[in-house]
């Protein structure tokens, strides 16, 4: 058993069965699965998941779309968003 993405727990395994599913995009496969959203935002995963997509639907690695970022783009503490007054 192969962890890919540390951050939420899932296995090589689990995204190749997603992608045999259907959920053939990166952004298919951070919507059932939560990748690329733990602390790391993807910088851990994100280039696993792609070799694993290009791999399984036997496309060149450079059409594997990336998924969208939606800020934070990385971690802020939690006090910069409260209100200081």
């Amino acid at each position: 058993m192969k962890i890919i993405c540390r951050c939420e727990d899932i296995t090589e395994e689990e995204i190749v069965q997603k992608i045999n599913e259907g959920y053939h995009t990166m952004d298919d496969l951070k919507r059932i699965l939560r990748v690329t959203m733990g602390l790391c935002q993807g910088k851990g995963c994100r280039k696993h998941i792609a070799k694993i997509l290009s791999r399984e639907l036997n496309i060149p690695i450079k059409d594997v779309v990336q998924p969208t970022y939606r800020p934070p783009v990385k971690p802020i503490p939690i006090n910069a968003t409260v209100d200081k007054e």
